[in-house]
């Protein structure tokens, strides 16, 4: 036998290989099936009148403060949420928002207490006017302008929090 018969062929599976292969195959489809899901969940989000959103959280005071501020485009099916520490009367501003959002409050239950539609945007600094809640509000929820219109919202609807959200 020469030399050349004696050394494995480019590309050639040993024996068990394919076995092997094969094996290796199915752990990552399963791997793949379980972290999929998750990847195409988006991450945080809320239902809203059979509605959902993917959402950015603001829990901290630094975070809602600086809210959506200084952003040009909010995608849509996209949001901001709001979690106060308790539930008490809210009320936000424009200051430095590029986009106009629709502002909506809801309670401790995430029942929606109070809506401010087509909030238009606010370069004027301090001068900017706040939108106070018609009741008291533990959850802020801002979307682009217009969408509590296209889903028909009214008040009272609750608000459903994916389970990577946390609740006070």
């Amino acid at each position: 036998m020469t030399l050349a018969e004696r050394l494995p062929k480019v590309g050639a599976v040993p024996p068990g290989g394919v076995a092997m292969r094969a094996l290796r195959l199915l752990l990552l489809s399963v791997l793949a099936s379980f972290l999929l899901p998750a990847c195409a969940s988006g991450g945080d989000w809320v239902e809203l009148a059979g509605n959902r959103y993917t959402v950015e959280i603001a829990a901290t005071d630094e975070a809602r403060a600086r809210g959506l501020m200084f952003r040009d485009t909010l995608e849509d099916g996209h949001g901001m949420l709001f979690i106060h520490d308790s539930e008490a009367p809210q009320a936000y501003w424009m200051k430095n928002t590029r986009i106009a959002l629709d502002i909506l409050y809801f309670d401790d239950a995430r029942r929606l207490v109070s809506q401010q539609r087509d909030v238009p945007p606010c370069s004027g600094g301090n001068r900017c006017p706040s939108y106070p809640s018609e009741g008291p509000a533990r959850y802020v929820l801002e979307l682009n302008a217009g969408e509590a219109q296209r889903i028909g919202l009214k008040d009272g609807e609750t608000l459903m929090l994916s389970p990577s959200i946390p609740v006070p």
